[in-house]
């Protein structure tokens, strides 16, 4: 496949009085992405956490956010049952998942194929909030995942900040990289947005940031979101203006939809006016051997 259709949703997070009520939200977004003949589309980062009304929201937030784990399988089953009906890969956003000994938590995102089946990538560097107040801890593995057309990874909201994932994965293949995100205010959405773009530009890749919006006044952490979708590109004639795609108005319930040519990607790796993803290995090289001067 050289083009696919994408979408990056603006995901409106609002108290729910049921579990059907978020599973109906849930399935209308993704009615209305295979109205627009999209291929992917892309949930932010703890999207789930709305699913913490349904319960007593006065008590501590790691136990609040330890007992959505076990939503995990409802989850997992109204996702991968959408993903199969509407032959739609989606990146299900993410939810925390306990260990086997129940001891630890983890913030994983859930990749679903039109099969059905899924891949798990976790959330490899942690926020100072989730460690210290909700108690979540980093995954260590990297994974990438094959589909039908090309190559993807997904960099969990601040793990975008660390260049060397984004770098992995264009080394080994990538062409996109999904970026589910959920930040509280505008200092943070600006870091994740900065350095999503680039990501794009230093990889030659095409990079989609997905958001929470609205509020849970009653949630420690989430009592704000500060968010807007986009799908960015490399900076090159073959690519969008400004590197930018498309993108949606800041912290509106929005889908943001653009189409990806993935054939353009090949090409600016091989023939772009610059190949930084190529170049970048004689950065190694050069820092080896880098040199402290006094003045």
């Amino acid at each position: 496949m050289d083009r696919i259709r994408v979408a990056a949703l603006q995901y409106f997070v609002r108290p729910v009085q049921s579990f059907d009520q978020f599973r109906d939200q849930v399935e209308a977004l993704v009615e209305t992405a295979e109205d627009y003949k999209c291929h992917l589309m892309v949930f932010p980062e703890y999207f789930t956490i709305q699913l913490l009304t349904l319960g007593n929201v006065k008590r501590p937030i790691h136990e609040q956010v330890r007992d959505l784990a076990h939503q995990v399988p409802r989850y997992i089953e109204i996702i991968s049952g959408l993903a199969r009906k509407h032959h739609l890969y989606i990146l299900g956003g993410t939810i925390p998942v306990k260990d086997d000994s129940g001891d630890r938590v983890y913030n994983d995102a859930f990749f679903f194929s039109p099969s059905g089946n899924f891949g798990v990538q976790g959330k490899l560097h942690m926020t100072r909030f989730e460690v210290e107040d909700w108690k979540v801890s980093p995954r260590a593995t990297l994974r990438f995942f094959d589909t039908e057309f090309g190559r993807v990874a997904v960099a969990i909201c601040y793990d975008v900040e660390f260049p060397e994932i984004a770098r992995a994965a264009g080394r080994e293949g990538a062409h996109i990289l999904l970026v589910p995100s959920c930040t509280d205010e505008r200092q943070g959405y600006l870091r994740v947005r900065y350095c999503s773009q680039a990501r794009a530009v230093e990889n030659q890749m095409f990079v989609v940031v997905s958001h929470t919006v609205g509020s849970l006044p009653m949630v420690p952490a989430v009592s704000l979101n500060y968010g807007q979708a986009a799908i960015l590109t490399p900076s090159d004639f073959a690519f969008s203006r400004d590197g930018i795609l498309a993108e949606g108005n800041p912290n509106q319930e929005m889908m943001v939809i653009g189409e990806l040519n993935l054939r353009t990607i090949a090409d600016s790796r091989t023939n772009g006016t610059v190949l930084p993803l190529t170049d970048s290995r004689r950065s190694a090289e050069v820092t080896a051997h880098a040199e402290i001067v006094a003045l």
